[in-house]
Order: C-alpha cells, then structure tokens, then sequence
C-alpha cells in the first residue's frame, strides 16, 4: 500500500520511505489541513536541500530552522513553535534510537509496548500516538501482538476516525465527514 496522506505523490514517496518524515508529518497534524501537515516534511526536505534525518534537523541551528518553516508558504501556522517541537522529536530519537525511528516499532514486542515507546516521543500524547500506532498498523502493516487494541478506536477495521484511515481522495473525505460530523455532536451536548 501506497502513502497517500498528503496527496501529493513526492511528499507521499517521501513519507513512504522515511519514518522520521512520518514522524514529523503527524507530529505537524494540528490546526492544519492534513494534507498540509503530512507536506511539511517534503518541503522542509526541500529547503534543507537533502535527506530529511533525525541527525541533521537535531543539529540544526534553531533560529535558522524556525526561518527555514516560516519561508512563505509556511510549512505550518505555528512556524516557530513548530520547528522547535520538530527539533526536539529530532533530538530525542537520536538520543535514545540512534535517529533510527522505526526501532520504535521494529523493537516493540507488542501493540502495548509500541504505544509506550510512541506515547515517549516529545509532542506526541495518547491519542497522536494511537492514531500513528493504527496509520503503522493499518497501512504499513507493524502488528505487533495487541496492535489493534493498543491504538484504541483507531484501530477499528472499517473505520473512518483518522489519518490511519486515509488511502485515497475518497477516504480523506469520508475522514473529514466523520470528523466534521463528531464535532457537530459534541456541540450539541
């Protein structure tokens, strides 16, 4: 199965073949478009002229890297704070995996142990680390033992709750329905 999260096939290739692109994409999943968020990181890969690695934006000076997301356009609407969130997830996974993220799930022994180790992560909180616990293993196919429970109603086969759900144009729209249709329900409480 082909990434498809920005909608965008460059920055979908990328985030299919880089964890930490991944990572930082869901990590920018807030008060933007999706398709913006999981972008971000092919267009930080761009204006760095490179791979995008954990070593690299770890080590990059932080007013320089919060310039670089805040070029025109934007990578996010919170560049500053963004960059810095960016910078310590980069940090944090050279320091305790070796700017090697998928030893998160590679080294899980099961879906309990992986969401400990996402939930671990700087800027990530239960629910980012549910929601990336049913993209991994909904469309990458990581399941470790108790994948499905562990990444809580994310997990639910046939849903349509998240960006774990998100294959195609037709799913992002049933996506933002089930989102759009939650938040109608909740204001009505």
């Amino acid at each position: 199965m082909r990434i498809q999260l920005a909608q965008r096939a460059e920055a979908d290739d990328l985030l299919g073949r880089s964890p930490f692109a991944l990572l930082v994409g869901m990590l920018l999943d807030q008060q933007i478009p999706m398709e913006q968020a999981f972008a971000g990181p092919y267009t930080i890969c761009q204006r760095l002229g490179g791979d995008l690695t954990a070593e690299e934006v770890a080590s990059y000076d932080p007013e320089e890297f919060a310039a670089l997301l805040a070029e025109k356009p934007a990578v996010h609407r919170y560049p500053s704070s963004m960059a810095a969130r960016i910078q310590q997830l980069a940090a944090y996974l050279v320091e305790h995996h070796g700017g090697r993220p998928e030893r998160i799930w590679t080294e899980a022994a099961d879906g309990k142990d992986l969401l400990r180790g996402l939930e671990s992560l700087p800027g990530y909180g239960k629910q980012k680390a549910q929601i990336f616990l049913a993209l991994l293993g909904k469309q990458l196919g990581v399941r470790p033992p108790g994948w499905r429970e562990a990444a809580g109603p994310y997990g639910e086969e046939g849903s349509f709750r998240s960006v774990a759900d998100v294959i195609d144009a037709d799913t992002l729209g049933r996506v933002r329905a089930a989102k759009q249709e939650a938040k109608r329900a909740a204001k009505a409480k």
